[in-house]
């Protein structure tokens, strides 16, 4: 469950919504497996494709919600029905969730890091877990088997022009926890949903996953130096920082000076971003974005967009 983040903040402040899952697909859909949006009465997040199939699929939700049930189950193909030529097809599975189910799936989650429920059909113990390609969803026999998918950290080292467009683009891809730090709190003010604020950098660095990618983007040469140096200390995913190659030449004498390999100083990119975008901050974090979704072990769930 990718979206377990966003389902917590939902039933927190609206009390009772309807989750719609893509619990299965056939030939080309507009997301995969997963894929999850969060419905309530006046409102909606999250994403299971946009287009007509959201449309209706959150009006189905509404009418659910308000008709009353625990789960439904939609099969839709993306054909002349829905004005579209995808030519495949998707199971949507429907579920209202209030504080108690919330509960009942974050225990599952913890306990086996998966959650099955039966959706539909006759009362039958769960299928072995057969997850489509990419996904670890399983829909079989009428049991809906969801695992635990824990995102990936992105620590964002400065809120400037640039740090704040690259969080804001990052932030509402369902696999990235984005932490955006700086020690101006008056620049973390104001913050789109999804980006979680730190005002020491250095602390957030330190606290951030031995998997976390880290960016960084701060007003203060010394600063980004300090961070590099402590990063080279640490496990980390992947890692960048904004400037030129005078810059970075400057870094890697500091760097090696401080005792680091050439090797482990290479972990660290400098440039980043690409040059053929432009130097607007969000041209920037625009060509940041699309690297770091191309690192190993990013798999952001948009990539596997096929409409």
């Amino acid at each position: 469950m990718r979206d377990l983040d966003d389902l917590r903040a939902a039933v927190a402040r609206e009390g009772q919504i309807a989750r719609v899952v893509i619990a299965a697909t056939r030939g080309s859909a507009p997301r995969a497996a997963g894929a999850a949006m969060q419905v309530w009465p006046g409102g909606q997040s999250g994403s299971i494709g946009g287009g007509r199939l959201e449309h209706e699929a959150a009006g189905s939700a509404r009418r659910f919600l308000a008709e009353g049930g625990n789960a439904r189950v939609l099969r839709q193909a993306l054909g002349p029905a829905l004005g579209q030529c995808c030519g495949g097809s998707v199971v949507l599975v429907i579920e209202r969730f209030d504080q108690h189910r919330l509960d009942a799936a974050v225990e599952a989650l913890e306990r086996s890091g998966r959650w099955a429920r039966q959706i539909e059909g006759r009362i039958a113990p769960p299928p072995a877990a057969r997850p489509s390609a990419g996904t670890g969803v399983t829909w079989a026999n009428g049991w809906l088997i969801e695992p635990l998918c824990p995102r990936l950290a992105v620590v964002i080292h400065g809120a400037g022009h640039v740090g704040r467009a690259l969080a804001t683009l990052l932030a509402p891809l369902p696999d990235l926890a984005v932490t955006l730090a700086d020690a101006r709190a008056e620049m973390l003010r104001g913050l789109p949903q999804g980006i979680t604020a730190a005002v020491d950098p250095l602390r957030a660095l330190g606290q951030a996953p031995d998997t976390a990618a880290h960016i960084i983007v701060t007003h203060d040469h010394a600063l980004d130096l300090e961070l590099c140096h402590r990063l080279l200390q640490r496990s980390f995913g992947c890692a960048g920082v904004i400037g030129s190659a005078t810059k970075w030449a400057r870094f890697r004498q500091r760097l090696t000076a401080l005792g680091h390999t050439d090797a482990q100083i290479s972990r660290i990119s400098c440039p980043i971003g690409d040059p053929n975008l432009g130097k607007h901050p969000q041209a920037i974090a625009l060509g940041v974005a699309a690297a770091l979704l191309k690192e190993p072990g990013i798999k952001a769930a948009d990539r596997r967009r096929t409409a």
